[in-house]
């Protein structure tokens, strides 16, 4: 498998989008002891067309070996260079609530190269206890200790999400993930990703009385 850096300057959003489903698939091969993948067998295992798979690939400068595939272990390597994992990122979880107490339990995060190191809200009730085995602090106790590089997690309620961006902004973030289930506005060069469970819940509702139309049309057609 070749790579080649000049080919990784522009890789579109939706190639980026999927890299991360491609390194999931990778460490389960990996976790079973496989060393060479075909593109056929990863684009299954992550549930893909095989030439779009190539393509994405491509965008890294992975070609695969003909007949051969791809080497798992490297290719792993690669996508998290691309995607930033070969060093731990720090994070602060904002919000304190029910869904920032499950965030801040959540074992994942230090196992894809995220540490968790700030639990943040403006709570006097809350700031100062102790949760997951981390102090809460408040954003101005976070930009006293907050590195230049840090990632928000936004968990709060709707109608105090777009105050904890600014301030998550006025800090220095420059990259938020957002669970809040509301828009938030931030200045041009912060990047902010939306995960919204709700829509996801009424795709999947969508689906399933889809799928139950089906089955009363087989029915009826019986």
């Amino acid at each position: 498998m070749s790579t080649a850096p000049a080919a990784r300057r522009d890789i579109p959003e939706a190639t980026v989008a999927r890299l991360p489903v491609y390194l999931r698939a990778l460490r389960s091969f990996h976790s079973r002891d496989v060393d060479l993948v075909s593109s056929e067998e990863l684009a299954e295992a992550a549930g893909v067309r095989s030439a779009g798979l190539r393509k994405d690939l491509s965008h890294l400068g992975s070609y695969g070996v003909r007949g051969v595939g791809y080497d798992v272990t490297r290719l792993s390597e690669e996508i998290s260079r691309e995607l930033g994992l070969h060093h731990d990122w720090s994070v602060a979880i904002i919000g304190m609530g029910n869904l920032g107490h499950a965030l801040a339990s959540y074992s994942g995060f230090a196992t894809r190269g995220f540490k968790v190191r700030w639990l943040v809200d403006q709570d006097p009730a809350i700031v100062g206890t102790t949760i997951a085995g981390l102090r809460v602090i408040d954003f101005a106790m976070l930009a006293v200790e907050a590195p230049e590089s840090i990632i928000a997690v936004l968990a709060t309620p709707p109608e105090a999400a777009q105050a904890a961006a600014d301030q998550a902004v006025a800090v220095g973030v420059r990259s938020i993930l957002n669970f809040a289930p509301c828009m938030v506005t931030v200045p041009e060069g912060v990047e902010v990703r939306k995960v919204d469970l709700a829509t996801e819940l009424q795709i999947l509702a969508f689906h399933e009385e889809r799928g139950r139309g089906d089955e009363t049309s087989l029915k009826e057609a019986r």
